[in-house]
């Protein structure tokens, strides 16, 4: 892992994603090295030109005491939006922690979405704020598969055991099946598994990209060999993710869930 002390002029930035109206990336690159991850655009953007997804970490360093938590009372922050808040680094440089600590009187909605089991660590912090969430990212339960596709993040069932202890102390939750793998994907068992201590859903289909594409299919081929042609369809044609909405349309409002569908081709953008 290379890693790089960078100073950053903001850390809480507008959002582009739709119903979010900040996102605060501590980090820049990411740990956990998916396979199928969008954010690998910020290579151009951040001076990693020729630096592989997943390899690198610029830790930010900023003036924390600038951030003024009334600020974005009403607002919507999102903890984060290209890195995840708690890859394995953050247990030593702490800038997660310190960004939650200077913002804890403020009555913002807070989201945190990750996909690391250290995500317990901060609990008595965010039993301090009025309004804030934890989601778990899981695309499957096999381990195997994960290992295969998400190689630096934690086990899935380390993930679910972090959102059941987080559940159990009080703390709204919310699991975010995404990627959502067509064929792979068993979205039924994952709400099975984890409906005892899930407030609610959310669901994002797998995009493809030009940076990911030859990933994918390399991994289908090797690994579901039969499903390959299936996702070559998939990658041309966005109407077959229709069908599986309305499957896990019904389905949900079959179990009377709580539950958003943000299957989106190409990314989220607000305009």
């Amino acid at each position: 892992m290379k890693i790089a002390i960078r100073e950053a002029k903001s850390i809480i930035t507008k959002s582009n994603i739709p119903s979010i109206d900040f996102v605060i990336n501590p980090y820049t690159g990411c740990q956990h090295g998916c396979i199928y991850c969008y954010a690998e655009f910020m290579i151009r953007f951040t001076g990693h030109k020729g630096d592989k997804w997943g390899e690198f970490l610029d830790i930010k360093t900023f003036d924390f005491d600038k951030i003024k938590p009334q600020k974005y009372n009403g607002k919507r922050l999102l903890f984060s939006s290209v890195t995840d808040p708690y890859i394995p680094l953050e247990l030593k440089y702490q800038n997660t922690k310190r960004i939650l600590e200077k913002l804890i009187s403020t009555t913002a909605h807070v989201s945190i979405l990750t996909k690391s089991k250290f995500v317990v660590r901060d609990i008595d912090i965010f039993k301090k704020f009025d309004d804030l969430e934890v989601g778990i990212s899981i695309s499957t339960l096999d381990e195997n598969f994960a290992k295969i596709v998400e190689k630096g993040a934690s086990r899935p069932i380390e993930r679910l055991d972090a959102l059941k202890e987080i559940h159990e102390n009080g703390i709204k939750t919310y699991t975010f099946i995404s990627p959502f793998f067509p064929y792979i994907t068993d979205y039924k068992a994952i709400v099975k598994k984890t409906l005892d201590y899930t407030d609610s859903y959310m669901f994002e289909n797998l995009n493809f990209r030009p940076h990911n594409v030859p990933r994918i299919l390399k991994i289908i081929e090797n690994h579901y060999p039969r499903l390959l042609p299936i996702y070559q369809k998939f990658r041309r044609d966005n109407s077959l993710w229709e069908k599986i909405e309305s499957e896990i349309d019904a389905y949900c409002k079959e179990l009377n869930l709580v539950y958003k569908i943000e299957f989106h081709h190409g990314g989220f953008s607000k305009s």
